[in-house]
């Protein structure tokens, strides 16, 4: 996948991010203020202020360096929001994580689990990774449907895991590896073709919220 070039599924494509997407990219994330601030990473004892052209230059840094692929996800031309492959370990982990937002006005279009397909068949065939991890918040019941349609394999419950909105959060861990998914896990999404219990939570796991 040649990320200046981006990579498509329908009305859904995922391309390289610009530092001229600044701005838009800025208005969505305050026009979505309360849809997105429950699940927005922050930094203990950190500032709340952002910078957004600051984060996309530090984003493509990342990128220069192999160490991250940041992306804007677009419906039909419109930027409906960002997907970043972070973390990047090589050596023998080959392992990646993978993170989102997307504006309010764009969910319920399916835009989430292609982009996260379109990312993480990039990620195997492209990249040289052998294994993508979503890390999910047990509140966060739209990112729980992602990572069933995909079926992307549940491994675990990570207690106080990531500051997210304030706080120590839990988290659900997902993954999937390049044996999981031999046609790619967009393919097998389409086709109908994923294990309906990969992503089952078991009740020992379960957190009441």
């Amino acid at each position: 996948m040649d990320l200046l070039q981006g990579h498509r599924h329908g009305p859904v494509e995922l391309r390289l991010i610009r530092t001229r997407d600044a701005r838009v990219l800025q208005q969505e994330m305050l026009s979505n203020r309360a849809w997105l601030q429950p699940w927005e990473a922050t930094i203990p004892n950190g500032s709340s202020s952002f910078d957004m052209r600051l984060s996309i230059r530090r984003l493509l840094q990342q990128y220069r360096d192999g160490s991250g692929y940041p992306f804007v996800m677009e419906y039909d031309g419109e930027i409906a929001g960002q997907l970043n492959v972070w973390g990047v370990s090589r050596g023998s982990l080959c392992s990646a994580t993978i993170g989102y937002w997307v504006s309010k006005r764009f969910a319920g279009k399916g835009i989430t689990p292609a982009a996260v397909a379109l990312a993480t068949d990039a990620a195997f065939v492209e990249y040289g990774l052998h294994r993508m991890e979503i890390c999910i918040r047990p509140e966060n019941e739209a990112s729980l449907r992602v990572v069933q349609k995909l079926g992307f394999r549940y491994e675990g419950l990570r207690r106080r895991y990531i500051h997210i909105d304030g706080d120590w959060r839990d988290h659900y861990a997902f993954a999937l590896t390049r044996e999981d998914v031999p046609r790619g896990v967009l393919s097998r999404w389409v086709n109908g073709q994923v294990p309906q219990d990969a992503a089952s939570i078991p009740p020992s796991d379960r957190l009441s919220i």
